[in-house]
């Protein structure tokens, strides 16, 4: 898979003759609802080098993947098949195959240094008698390299059979899911959700379905409250007890907890809190986890930090979920939600601390766009990314990008005349980002927040990693 980004007067003919594939081809791996509206500095994901099939009648996609040694998994991600089930006769699939073409004075063992792979994996794929004897215009399959296996998980805030949608939508990319979330209470209660759609959703695809529970509403920083639970462990045992009733009755396998603006003073409560809760929940057989703000050093100040004890957190908990997003806050002037410089300086001390094999790192699936000049708390509106192109597109916007936060933009002019400044991710921001699972030797990523649709992250997703399956 290669990135593309479009300049003035491309048209996705030229681009799909440039790489030698199918207009199609494009269209699918980027989910473009129209492929005459392209905006210069737009970011096209291409499926070089992958072969296109005609589906035949009697086909499924075991069969096929089976023809092309190839998984189920990779040609329903390539293809964004949500159903595996679901493919017709005469619909063209792409094939995460790669297949190369013997020039003139090749070896085996430059065309394995080219692609990363090596003599014996060619060989074997190609059932080659010598390795030696290869042959001007002779085709060979180049097996994709070994994908890392990878946790993903994602948070929802949709509920009922929106929720539900939203969920089977992706289910295949997932690990986890955790629909956002249960609201402790002072007297150890729960508040409920409306989650029962969304949890049949994924045990449908396969998906462990983790609760999250948290200290804080729209409304309210959620700091006293959390010190009224954290300082009395009668309160805790009735709140765990709660806890462990709703994981049974719904299916829950695990459990996040996010506690924010916790007061700094009540960090040890909050670390033996969550000491507490494993010694509840692991003898039953189930995992607990908890999110943290994105600290950079242990003695961050401020109230979203403090208390976020990194080292205990790691120690104690089968893994954490760092909050690696929100620079570009909703309420605060226009930048990068998530820009790359900032994750790794989160990232750089939290393995110093955290075992990198505990460490999910948080990516963001939505954009924002900020009125222009801002005014100190007036409201980004937020939406998808195929949202953001669609804006691009509508105002004759050219999308730029910032290389530090890896990050791209554009500023655009309104009907009413108003200037505004988005930002969003593309295929090179969102892959710069799954790169540093693979820097960082993290256990994975998790997804803030479904139902914002950002087709390219997931294709990149399998095109790079396995998600792992409990």
């Amino acid at each position: 898979m290669q990135i593309h980004v479009v300049k003035r007067g491309e048209t996705l003919w030229s681009i799909a003759q440039r790489y030698g594939v199918s207009i199609s081809q494009i269209m699918n791996a980027n989910d473009l609802p129209d492929g005459d509206q392209l905006v210069p500095g737009e970011a096209l994901l291409v499926p070089v080098g992958y072969p296109e099939y005609t589906v035949r009648y009697g086909d499924s996609l075991y069969r096929i993947a089976r023809r092309y040694g190839t998984t189920t998994e990779a040609i329903a991600g390539i293809n964004r098949i949500a159903n595996a089930a679901s493919i017709t006769p005469l619909e063209k699939l792409t094939i995460p195959v790669l297949f190369y073409t013997v020039r003139s004075g090749d070896t085996l063992w430059q065309i394995a240094a080219r692609f990363g792979t090596t003599i014996g994996v060619i060989v074997a794929a190609n059932q080659l008698a010598n390795a030696s004897l290869i042959y001007v215009g002779q085709r060979l399959r180049i097996p994709r390299p070994k994908r890392p296996t990878i946790d993903v998980n994602a948070f929802t805030i949709q509920f009922g059979e929106s929720g539900a949608s939203t969920v089977s939508e992706v289910t295949e990319y997932l690990t986890y899911v955790s629909p956002f979330g249960y609201r402790i209470g002072a007297d150890g209660g729960l508040t409920p959700i409306d989650d029962t759609a969304q949890l049949e959703a994924a045990k449908a695809g396969n998906v462990v379905p983790m609760m999250a529970i948290t200290n804080f509403s729209a409304t309210e920083t959620g700091t006293a409250l959390a010190h009224t639970v954290l300082a009395s462990t009668s309160i805790q045992d009735i709140l765990l007890t709660n806890i462990i009733n709703t994981m049974n009755q719904k299916d829950y396998l695990g459990l996040n907890i996010d506690f924010e603006n916790v007061d700094p003073g009540d960090k040890d409560l909050y670390n033996a809190f969550l000491q507490r809760t494993v010694n509840r929940l692991h003898p039953q057989g189930y995992f607990v986890s908890s999110s943290l703000a994105p600290k950079t050093s242990a003695n961050q100040k401020g109230l979203l930090y403090e208390a976020h004890d990194y080292p205990a957190h790691g120690r104690i908990l089968d893994f954490v979920v760092l909050m690696t997003y929100e620079w570009g806050y909703r309420l605060g002037p226009p930048q990068a939600i998530s820009p790359l410089d900032q994750i790794k300086r989160v990232l750089d001390y939290a393995v110093s601390v955290i075992p990198p094999n505990k460490i999910l790192m948080g990516f963001q699936l939505y954009a924002r766009d900020w009125l222009l000049p801002h005014v100190q708390g007036m409201q980004a509106e937020t939406f998808g990314m195929q949202e953001a192109i669609r804006r691009a597109v509508r105002y004759g916007a050219t999308i730029q990008y910032d290389r530090t936060a890896q990050s791209p933009y554009f500023n655009y002019t309104d009907i009413k005349g108003q200037n505004h400044e988005v930002w969003f991710e593309d295929a090179r921001s969102a892959l710069a980002k799954l790169d540093l699972i693979d820097e960082y030797n993290l256990r994975g990523v998790s997804y803030w927040v479904l139902g914002y649709p950002f087709p390219q992250n997931w294709v990149l997703l399998a095109d790079n990693y396995v998600t792992r399956k409990l």
